[in-house]
């Protein structure tokens, strides 16, 4: 699980599967006790049933060469730190398969006022979906797949 404060050094991003929503709540409950924090903001990122030249998304199985991701991940989250005033902020994303509906990404950030974390969610997500290099494999209904190419 990630630290709670940028400064300190942090364990892997990553996570075995689906985002599973009790460890969401719990993440989320922990910061009940940071009184300057009066705004969170959190993404998730859902697993969708595209079609896709006629085929149904039935999982991704996501990879990524961990050392490089991590160091990526920690750099976006570093530029989201000197950018917006935050408290804290938190990057989870799933390897390995997740299925149609199924949390792939969450991304939790806390700031003192609502704009900074609102402003800084979005800068995060569009970081990450660009510069991470976290790669999908669709996995479609009748077993077949393709790599999948982020828009």
């Amino acid at each position: 699980m990630l630290i709670e404060t940028h400064t300190k050094k942090r364990k892997t991003p990553f996570v075995d599967g689906p985002i599973q929503a009790d460890f969401i709540a719990q993440s989320i409950s922990k910061h009940q006790s940071k009184t300057t924090i009066g705004a969170h903001q959190i993404f998730l990122g859902q697993v969708r049933a595209d079609i896709i030249d006629g085929k149904k998304v039935k999982a991704i199985d996501y990879s990524a060469y961990e050392e490089m991701a991590t160091q990526e991940l920690n750099t976006i989250r570093e530029a989201a730190f000197k950018k917006f005033d935050l408290v804290c902020l938190h990057i989870y994303h799933s390897l390995n398969i997740v299925e149609v509906g199924q949390v792939c990404l969450f991304v939790f950030v806390s700031s003192s006022h609502r704009e900074d974390s609102s402003k800084a969610l979005h800068f995060l997500v569009e970081e990450i979906k660009k510069k991470a290099p976290v790669f999908g494999k669709e996995i479609f209904v009748d077993n077949t797949h393709q790599w999948k190419v982020n828009n």
